[in-house]
C-alpha cells in the first residue's frame, strides 16, 4: 500500500477540527493529540483501553465488557481495579467531558469531526465509492488516496487484548478492500505498470486472496507480459489446492481464458492518465568524503554488505540502514564515506539530503521530494502537488532503477518514510540522532564513540606522526578528554596542527579543565557545544529539566530510582522521560534501568544547568534529594545486614525516602551495583550542608570498604570527607570521617595509620559528644593493639567499646567487641575463655538474625578452636564462616578465612589441603594487605615443604621475608632462618 504516515502535525482529510482540538489515532499506534501535540496514552493496557471506547463511536462500554475486551477469559483478580485506573489516568490527560462515566462503564463522547482517522477513512471512502458511481475515478481514486494514507502501519499496534485483535482482523480486511477498490481504479485509468510492483507485494504478504491475483495478472497482462500473468495463475492454482484443497474462483478461471485468447476486451482503457514526462538523469549528489577516515572497519563492512545485497542480481527488497548517534560521533562522515565506496553498484544514480532533523526548521519530505525528482529528470510541471502523489511518482521513477539515497540528519521516521524508494535494487542510508525503530525492516545501528586506538590514529592523521610519536601520552590524554568522540578529536587535533608553536602537551593541559573543555573545543564553524546546542534545543521543557538535572550527578551512571530522586518525580514518568532522552541520543541506555551521559555530553549538561536551570537552587535541591535517595536505601539495607545495630538511629534525617527491600539478597544487590555512584555522591556531597549526610553514607555503606571490589573508591571518599570536613571545622564529621577511615587502614593493613585516625576520632567525638563513635573507634582500636602485639591494651580498648554499645543497646557491636576480646583471651593463652566469649558472641547474632557478622564470630571460634587443638570443630566452623563471606560478597573475609582454614590444616598434618586454600586465599586477596599475604606465604611455604617441594617452598618464604622487611614485621626473623643453608640442610 502506497501509504504516507501521519505525523501529528498533519490534518486529517475531511477534518474540521480546531487546531487546538483533540484527536485520536487507531488506524496504526493507538495515540492522541491536542493542539499538534502527542498526548501521553499510557501503558500498552491503557492503550487497549481507549481503543475500545473509541471504535464502539460513543456508545458506553460496560466495565465487564472492558475486562473481557482487555484480557478475555482470564482476567486478573485486580481487573476492575485496573480499569478504573486507565479511565482514571485517561482522564486527567484527555479533555473536560470526553471519557464520561455512565451506567457502570465508560464512553468517549464530544469528539469534533474527523477527531478520529478511523471515522475520516470512513468518510473519504463513502465520498470515494460516490465518486465512483458517478464516472469520476479521478476523483475517487484520489480520495481514496487520502483514505489509505491514513493508515500508519499495523492497526492497534502494540495494543493487547482479545478484542483489539479482532478489531485488528476486521480493519486490515477492510483496508485490503480499499486497496482492492483502488488498484481496480488504477487499471481502470491505465496505471498498470506502476500498480505492478505494488501488486507483487501485496499478493506475497496475502497469497491466499485471490482478488489480488487478479489485479496483478490484468495488470501484468496489460503491461505486455502475459506470460507472467499466466504464471500468476498456476501458482494460485496450485497454492490454493495445496493449502485449502480448492480451485480458483471462476472469476480468476475466467480471467485466465481471457488472457489465453487474448480476449480484445482485456486491453487497456482508450484513455489512460497521462505519464509523467520524464527524462533520465544519472544524479551524483554525494558529498566528497575526508581524505583522513579512520577506523570503523566492522561498522564499514556491515554496511557495505547490506547495500551489496540490495544491489545484487537477486533483487532482494530494498534495503534501508539507519545510523543512530549522539551528536559529532560521526555518523554522516561515517555514511557518506560507505556510500563512495558503494558507488559501483548503484550505476544508476546517488541522492542526497540534509534533512536538517536537528535544526528548529526541519525540510518538509514534499520539498525534498520536488529536489529528488528534479534530480531524476522529472520536469517541474510533471511533479505534482501533495506529498502522497510525489512519494507515489518518485517511486515510480526509481522502479527498475538502482539507486542510493542518503537522508541525513534525520528528524525522525515520519520524515524518512515517504522519501524511502519502494522497489528492489535500490537502497537507503539514513542517519539520526534518534533511531529509526519505526521504520520498518530497517537494519539499525547505533553509533558510539571511537575506540582508544582509532580516536589516536584520527588524531595523528590530522597533526602529523612527528609531533604525536614524541608526546604519545599526552596526545592520549587529550582524545580521552575529547571523549573518544570523533568531531571532538578533530577539533582539537586541527587547532594544534594550526598552531606550530603548540606543543600536544599544551592542548592537554587546556583541556584538562572541564570548566573550560567545551569553550577549547571549537575551530572555525566547528564546535562541539554547538552540535549538543542542536540537540537540547529540540527538547520538550520537561526533558531539558531532566537533561540537565541529571547532568549534575557524579558517577558513572545512575539508576532510574535514583534519577527519579534526582527529579523529583514519579518512577514511571522519570522513566518515559529518561528513554525519550536515549531516543535522542543526548544520552545513553547503560543497561537496562541503567542510563549515562558521554563526558561531553554531561559537561554540556552542566553548562545548561547553570545557564538556564531556574530557580538557581534548584541544582542544589536536586543533588540532595539524590543524596537522601542513596542514604536512606543505604542505611534500610545496613539494617537489613545488621537487625539490632543502633548506627542508622544516628545518621543524619533524610527529606526523600529511599528503596525498601524484604530480601536481603535484593538489598546486597543494590549496595554492590551501585557502589560507584553512591560513593560519587557521597564525594560530591562534601560541602555545604550535605557535608554530614555525605559522611553519614559512608559510614551506611561501611561494608564497600570491606568488600574489596570497592574498597579503593571507599577510602578515596573517606579520605576526601576527613578533609572537607577539617576544612569546614565541622569537628562531628571530621570525627566520623576519621571513624570510616580506620576500618579502610586496618582491611590495608596500615595498623599505625589506623590508631592514628582511631585516637583522632576518640577525641573529636568526645569534643561534640558525639556518642557512636567513641565505641566503635574503641573497638576497632582493640583490633589494632591485638595484631600489634598489645594484647594488654586491646583489651582495655575492648572492654570500653562492650561497655558502651550495652550503653547504647547496640547488641551487633557489643557481639563485634566480645569476638575480638576472644581473639585477645586466645593471644594471651586463655583458650577457654576465648571460646567462651566467641560462643557468647554467637548466642548474640543468632537471636538478632545477623548472617554477615555471624561469620566473624564463627570465625573467631574457628580460631579458638584451632589454638587448642579441636581441628574438627575449627574447620567446621570456619567453613561456616566461609560461606557467610561468600553468599555476602566480602572478598577479602572470604580469602583471609581460606588462610585460618589453610591453618587448621596444617595443624592437622594435612599440607595438601593446606596449600590449596593459601592458593586460594593468595587468589581471592585477605584483611591486612601485604604483611597478610606474607603470613598466607609463609603457611603455603610450609605447606610445600611438607609435600617434597622444598624450591617452589623457599620461593613463598623469600617473597614473604620481602614483605615483612618492608612493614618491619617481627616475622622476618622467623622466615629468614627457614631460609638459611642450615635450614636448608
Amino acid at each position: 500500500m502506497d501509504s504516507v504516515p501521519r505525523g501529528p502535525e498533519q490534518r486529517r482529510p475531511g477534518s474540521s477540527t480546531e487546531p487546538d482540538s483533540l484527536r485520536f489515532g487507531v488506524l496504526g499506534p493507538v495515540r492522541a493529540w491536542r493542539d499538534d501535540e502527542p498526548v501521553a496514552t499510557g501503558s500498552p493496557q491503557q492503550r487497549a483501553l481507549l481503543a475500545a471506547l473509541l471504535l464502539r463511536e460513543g456508545r458506553t462500554a460496560t466495565a465487564a465488557e472492558l475486562i473481557d475486551a482487555l484480557w478475555g477469559e482470564g482476567p486478573p483478580s485486580q481487573a476492575l481495579a485496573a480499569v478504573r485506573t486507565y479511565a482514571s489516568r485517561l482522564r486527567k490527560v484527555l479533555d473536560p467531558g470526553v471519557l464520561v462515566s455512565e451506567s457502570g462503564g465508560y464512553a468517549v463522547r464530544g469528539l469534533g469531526e474527523g477527531a478520529l482517522d478511523l471515522a475520516a477513512a470512513q468518510e473519504l471512502a463513502a465520498e470515494a465509492e460516490k465518486a465512483r458511481n458517478t464516472g469520476d475515478l479521478c476523483h475517487a481514486r484520489d480520495v481514496l488516496g487520502r483514505a489509505l494514507s491514513l493508515w500508519d502501519g499495523e492497526t492497534l499496534a502494540g495494543v493487547p487484548g482479545p478484542y483489539a485483535e479482532a478489531q485488528r482482523v476486521r480493519l486490515e480486511e477492510w483496508r485490503l478492500q480499499l486497496l482492492e477498490s483502488r488498484l481496480d481504479m488504477d487499471l481502470e485509468q491505465g496505471c498498470h505498470a506502476e500498480a505492478v510492483s505494488e501488486l507483487t507485494a501485496l499478493t506475497a504478504a496475502h497469497p491466499l486472496r485471490e482478488r489480488l491475483r487478479e489485479l496483478l495478472m490484468l495488470a501484468l497482462y496489460r503491461s505486455g507480459r502475459q506470460a507472467e500473468a499466466l504464471a500468476v495463475y498456476a501458482d494460485t492454482r496450485r497454492l490454493l489446492a495445496d493449502e485449502l484443497g480448492v480451485d480458483p474462483r471462476p472469476d480468476l478461471q475466467d480471467l485466465q481464458q481471457r488472457i489465453l485468447q487474448a480476449d480484445p476486451g482485456l486491453a487497456e482503457p482508450s484513455a489512460p492518465m497521462a505519464e509523467p514526462v520524464t527524462v533520465p538523469v544519472r544524479p551524483a549528489q554525494l558529498p566528497a568524503t575526508v581524505p583522513d577516515f579512520t577506523g570503523r572497519a566492522s561498522f564499514v563492512r556491515e554496511l557495505s554488505d547490506v547495500l551489496a545485497s540490495a544491489s545484487g542480481a537477486e533483487g532482494r527488497v530494498m534495503a534501508v540502514s539507519a545510523l543512530a548517534g549522539i551528536g559529532g560521533v560521526g555518523k554522516t562522515t561515517l555514511a557518506v564515506h560507505v556510500a563512495h565506496g558503494a558507488r559501483s553498484a548503484f550505476p544508476d544514480g546517488q541522492l542526497y539530503v540534509n534533512l536538517q532533523g536537528a535544526g528548529a526548521r526541519s525540510a518538509e519530505p514534499e520539498t525534498v521530494l520536488g529536489s529528488f525528482l528534479r534530480a531524476l529528470g522529472t520536469a517541474d510541471s510533471a511533479i505534482p502537488d501533495s506529498l502522497e502523489e510525489r512519494a507515489a511518482l518518485y517511486r515510480s521513477v526509481l522502479d527498475g532503477r538502482k539507486v542510493l539515497v542518503l537522508l541525513d540528519n534525520a528528524r525522525d521516521a515520519a520524515q524518512v518514510r515517504p522519501l524511502l524508494p519502494g522497489t528492489a535494487g535500490c537502497a537507503a542510508l539514513v542517519t539520526s540522532r534518534v533511531r529509526m525503530t519505526g521504520l520498518a525492516g530497517a537494519h539499525l545501528i547505533d553509533l558510539d564513540v571511537m575506540s582508544p586506538d582509532e580516536a589516536l590514529s584520527l588524531f595523528t592523521k590530522i597533526v602529523g606522526e612527528e609531533r604525536v610519536r614524541s608526546e604519545r601520552e599526552a596526545a592520549l590524554d587529550v582524545v580521552a578528554a575529547c571523549g573518544f568522540l570523533p568531531l571532538a578529536i578533530r577539533i582539537a587535533a586541527s587547532r594544534l596542527a594550526a598552531r606550530r608553536t603548540w606543543t600536544v602537551s599544551v592542548l592537554a593541559a587546556k583541556l584538562a579543565d572541564e570548566r573550560r573543555r567545551l569553550d577549547e573545543l571549537q575551530a572555525g564553524d566547528l564546535a562541539v557545544k554547538a552540535t549538543f546546542e542542536l540537540g537540547y534545543g529540540q527538547l520538550e521543557p520537561a526533558q531539558a529539566r531532566a537533561f540537565r538535572l541529571l547532568g549534575l550527578a557524579d558517577g558513572p551512571d545512575i539508576s532510574l530510582a535514583a534519577a527519579a530522586a534526582v527529579l523529583d518525580l514519579p518512577t514511571e514518568d522519570t522513566e518515559d522521560l529518561l528513554e525519550s532522552l536515549v531516543d535522542t541520543s543526548l544520552l545513553e541506555s547503560a543497561a537496562p534501568g541503567r542510563y549515562r551521559f558521554h563526558d561531553l555530553v554531561r559537561l554540556y549538561a552542566r553548562a545548561c544547568a547553570e545557564r538556564d536551570e531556574q530557580p538557581p537552587g534548584e541544582r542544589g535541591a536536586a543533588l540532595s534529594r539524590l543524596l537522601d535517595f542513596y542514604l536512606a536505601t543505604a542505611a534500610g539495607v545496613y539494617a537489613i545486614e545488621r537487625p539490632g545495630d543502633r548506627l542508622i538511629d544516628h545518621l543524619e534525617p533524610t527529606q526523600y525516602d529511599g528503596l525498601r527491600f524484604s530480601e536481603r539478597q535484593d538489598a546486597l544487590d543494590w549496595l554492590y551495583s551501585e557502589a560507584n555512584s553512591l560513593l560519587s555522591s557521597a564525594r560530591q556531597a562534601f560541602q555545604g550542608d550535605r557535608l554530614r549526610r555525605g559522611v553519614d553514607l559512608l559510614w551506611a555503606a561501611k561494608d564497600l570498604g570491606e568488600s574489596g571490589a570497592n574498597s579503593r573508591q571507599y577510602e578515596w571518599a573517606a579520605v576526601a570527607a576527613k578533609e572537607a570536613a577539617r576544612a569546614a571545622g565541622d569537628r562531628q564529621a571530621e570525627g566520623r570521617a576519621r571513624t570510616a577511615l580506620i576500618n579502610v587502614h586496618l582491611v590495608a593493613g596500615r595498623y599505625d595509620e589506623a590508631e592514628e585516625e582511631a585516637s583522632q576520632a576518640v577525641r573529636l567525638a568526645q569534643a561534640v559528644g558525639d556518642f557512636i563513635p567513641l565505641y566503635w573507634a574503641s573497638n576497632d582500636r582493640g583490633i589494632i593493639a591485638l595484631i600489634q602485639g598489645r594484647n594488654s591494651d586491646a583489651e582495655e580498648h575492648l572492654l570500653t567499646a562492650i561497655d558502651g554499645s550495652r550503653e547504647d543497646g547496640n547488641a551487633p557491636l557489643e557481639a563485634s567487641a566480645l569476638c575480638n576480646l576472644s581473639r585477645v583471651r586466645l593471644a594471651m593463652g586463655n583458650t577457654t575463655h576465648a571460646i567462651r566469649l566467641a560462643q557468647e558472641g554467637i548466642r548474640i547474632y543468632d537471636r538478632l538474625g545477623l548472617t554477615i557478622r555471624l561469620a566473624n564470630a564463627r570465625y573467631a571460634l574457628g580460631l579458638a578452636y584451632t589454638s587448642a587443638g579441636r581441628t574438627t570443630e575449627a574447620l567446621a566452623e570456619l567453613t561456616d564462616a566461609l560461606r557467610m563471606f561468600q553468599a555476602n560478597r566480602q572478598r577479602l573475609w572470604e580469602g583471609t578465612t581460606h588462610f585460618r582454614i589453610a591453618q587448621a590444616y596444617f595443624a592437622a598434618q594435612s599440607p595438601a589441603s593446606t596449600a590449596q586454600h593459601a592458593e586460594q586465599a593468595l587468589a581471592v586477596g585477605c584483611i591486612g594487605g601485604d604483611r597478610m599475604r606474607a603470613n598466607v606465604l609463609t603457611t603455603l611455604g610450609e605447606s610445600l615443604d611438607a609435600l617434597g617441594q622444598l624450591d617452589r617452598a623457599r620461593a613463598c618464604w623469600r617473597e614473604a621475608l620481602s614483605l615483612y622487611e618492608q612493614a618491619g614485621a617481627a616475622e622476618a626473623e622467623g622466615v629468614r632462618a627457614r631460609l638459611s643453608p642450615a635450614s636448608a640442610a
